[in-house]
C-alpha cells in the first residue's frame, strides 16, 4: 500500500487545514487499498505569483479498486490565503456519490468550510441516507449559502464559517465521519459494468458544474494565464471520466 507523506506546505497552513489533511490521509489508509495515481509531471507541485505574493500548490493523488482518483490539494498564497480541496472520483463501475470538501482561510481565520456527498445518478443510495439520518444533528453558528452552480449538492451538504476553535474541531470531525462512511459504503458496493454510461453522465455533469466556480478559475488565470487555468481545471481538479 502506498503511504502518504506529509507535505512541506502543510506545516505552514492553518491548523484546521493541517488537521483535516492528516485525517483524510489516515482515513484513506485505514479503509482503502491505495496505489499511486500519476498526474502530469508539471502539475504535482506548482509555484507562481499572484498579485506579488508567492502561490504554491501541492497535489497528492491515489487510486483504489473503487476510485479512479483520490485527490488532495493544498494551496497557499503568501501568508494570507490557505486552501484545502479534496475530491474522490469513483470508478464508473461503482454507482457512488462524489465526496468533496473544501476549506478556505485567510489571516488565521477559516472563512469557508464545506462537505458533501453529491449523488451523480439521482439520489444518495439508501446505505448513505440511513446512516446520515441516524446521526445526531450538529449546529454551527454561521451557515453559508451555496453558490449558484451548486445544484449538484445533496440535502446533506454542510457549508459554514466556523465561529470558534470548537466549531473547527467539530467540522473536521464531521468531514472525517462523512469520509469514513463513504469508504465503508464504497467497499460494500458491487461493481456493475452495465451502469457505466449512466454513472459517467452523472460524473460529467458534476465536473462541468464544478468547473463553473469562477473564484477558482480567476485565481488560476491571474497567476498562470487562461490556457494554464483551463488545463488545470480539466486535468487535475475536475477531469472528466472519458479522459481516463
Amino acid at each position: 500500500m502506498a503511504t502518504p507523506t506529509p507535505t512541506s506546505l502543510r506545516s505552514q497552513q492553518h491548523p484546521m487545514i493541517r488537521g483535516l489533511a492528516d485525517r483524510i490521509e489516515t482515513t484513506w489508509q485505514q479503509h482503502l487499498d491505495l496505489s499511486p495515481y500519476h498526474l502530469p509531471e508539471d502539475l504535482g507541485y506548482i509555484e507562481g505569483r499572484l498579485e506579488g505574493e508567492k502561490l504554491t500548490i501541492e497535489n497528492q493523488c491515489y487510486q483504489t479498486p473503487q476510485f479512479r482518483k483520490l485527490h488532495l490539494e493544498l494551496a497557499r498564497v503568501g501568508a494570507n490565503l490557505d486552501i484545502l480541496h479534496c475530491v474522490m472520483f469513483p470508478r464508473l463501475e461503482y454507482d457512488l456519490p462524489m465526496f468533496g470538501c473544501d476549506l478556505v482561510g485567510g489571516r488565521g481565520q477559516i472563512s469557508a468550510a464545506i462537505i458533501d456527498l453529491s449523488p451523480v445518478t439521482g439520489s444518495l443510495p439508501e446505505g448513505y441516507t440511513a446512516a446520515l439520518d441516524a446521526w445526531p444533528a450538529q449546529h454551527f453558528a454561521e451557515e453559508r449559502d451555496l453558490p449558484g452552480w451548486g445544484t449538484i449538492f445533496s440535502p446533506y451538504c454542510r457549508f459554514i464559517r466556523p465561529a470558534s476553535l470548537d466549531e473547527e474541531v467539530a467540522f473536521v470531525d464531521l468531514i472525517a465521519a462523512y469520509l469514513a462512511l463513504h469508504c465503508q459504503q464504497a467497499i460494500a458496493t458491487p461493481a456493475i459494468a452495465a451502469q457505466k454510461e449512466r454513472v459517467m453522465a452523472g460524473q460529467r455533469h458534476y465536473c462541468e458544474q464544478q468547473q463553473k466556480n469562477d473564484k477558482t478559475r480567476r485565481v488560476l488565470e491571474k497567476a498562470f494565464g487562461p490556457d494554464w487555468a483551463e488545463r488545470y481545471m480539466t486535468t487535475v481538479l475536475f477531469d472528466l471520466p472519458e479522459a481516463q
